[in-house]
């Protein structure tokens, strides 16, 4: 059984980050739009993921006026510190103070941010299908594109528009719809993976990360009861490997210092480190936007920020086709956000090689763990602890 819904300008394939906002961007200036998530509205608000945004994400939100998404979650002007653990000595990030930006970002947890996006959205009457099964795309390369689907009932759904924005995540069926002799795929493979571990404490403070000869290893918040914890690791490693027991204290370990309080673990995995970009991110009517377009290190903490760059650039490239029948801003989205995507994709390399090559030097030797260590130097204030050879030289000079 087929139905056909009413005609709509835009159809959102994907409830994360990425579509949720654009759907949010759109209604807010009077666009029609559906927003399709083949998950349960209970299983997407659960799913952990990335949990912070950069000053430009939270600026976004506020420009577009759902801002309300991050309030009451933890600013970059906290007062509590959030230190780096460099073989067990505390060293500090140099401050900003030449910062021009007037916006702090946020620690805010991505089933969070979701929760909320959803909320916001079904608030101000956005159409929001839960359980779309079966997604397909048709006709993307015409004017009249047609998406496809089947509801949580059982029913084939059809809903033509005039745009579809793919936001549907890595591993989703939008980026399936461009021929594979019309986008390529640049990857970068960093060597290592991360232990990442759901923990059912709080982080206090908010995130310590630590940079030690056995790998890099780091706590950040996930909630006011939540944290999670990541370990470097070889790719070969398995979650097998890595009873509770050997996490809690191989993280005590590369922070040099007890931890505390220890809790119940709710998940495991190994995740390579790697970059990807796919480009061109439009074809016809179909753009690609968030992980549908790009991974990008976790290290540089910006996939949720990159989203949101997204949808900013192709709901405003949108809002001007529909309002100035102009798609000038549309024709150029995939040269404009891969260029922000490439600056950020240059930043998580190096901040990625920084901190982890400055500690184990078994992946990229010596010479490379020195080049991290000055390159690590210069994001941080000066050490407070005189270095011994220091020491005993001042003190031979006194005697």
């Amino acid at each position: 059984m087929t139905e056909t819904t009413k005609d709509t300008t835009v159809v959102v394939i994907g409830g994360g980050v990425a579509g949720l906002a654009l759907g949010n961007f759109l209604l807010r200036n009077g666009v029609g739009c559906i927003v399709l998530e083949k998950h349960s509205r209970a299983y997407v608000e659960q799913r952990q993921r990335a949990g912070a945004l950069d000053a430009g994400g939270v600026r976004v939100l506020n420009e577009w006026g759902v801002g309300e998404a991050v309030d009451g979650y933890s600013h970059g002007d906290s007062d509590a510190p959030m230190p780096l653990l460099i073989d067990g000595e505390k060293r500090q990030w140099r401050s900003g103070d030449d910062d021009e930006d007037d916006v702090d970002g946020a620690f805010c947890p991505q089933q969070i941010l979701v929760r909320n996006l959803i909320r916001v959205f079904l608030r101000d009457g956005g159409d929001l299908r839960f359980e779309a099964q079966d997604v397909a795309l048709h006709d993307i390369d015409t004017g009249r594109p047609l998406v496809s689907y089947r509801d949580a009932n059982g029913v084939t759904q059809d809903v033509s528009c005039d745009v579809v924005a793919g936001g549907d995540g890595y591993r989703g069926v939008s980026r399936t719809a461009i021929p594979d002799d019309v986008l390529t795929c640049s990857t970068h493979e960093f060597g290592y993976a991360w232990l990442t571990v759901m923990a059912g404490v709080p982080a206090d403070p908010l995130a310590v990360l630590a940079v030690h000869s056995r790998g890099f290893a780091a706590q950040i918040t996930r909630g006011p009861e939540a944290s999670r914890l990541y370990l470097q690791c070889p790719l070969t490693d398995t979650v097998e490997e890595w009873p509770d027991e050997r996490i809690w204290s191989e993280l005590e370990a590369r922070f040099g210092e007890s931890v505390e309080p220890k809790g119940p673990i709710t998940s495991k995995q190994i995740v390579p480190l790697r970059g990807v970009v796919f480009s061109p991110m439009s074809y016809g009517r179909l753009y690609l936007l968030g992980d549908a377009a790009h991974l990008i290190s976790p290290m540089s903490a910006q996939g949720m920020s990159l989203a949101l760059h997204d949808a900013d650039v192709l709901a405003r490239a949108i809002i001007q086709q529909v309002e100035r029948n102009d798609s000038s801003l549309l024709d150029s989205y995939s040269d404009t956000c891969l260029d922000h995507t490439w600056e950020r994709q240059a930043s998580a390399v190096w901040m990625t090689r920084t901190m982890h090559d400055s500690g184990d030097a078994g992946y990229e030797g010596e010479f490379c763990r020195q080049i991290a260590r000055k390159n690590l130097e210069t994001m941080l204030e000066p050490a407070t602890t005189p270095h011994p050879a220091a020491e005993a030289g001042a003190s031979q000079s006194q005697g």
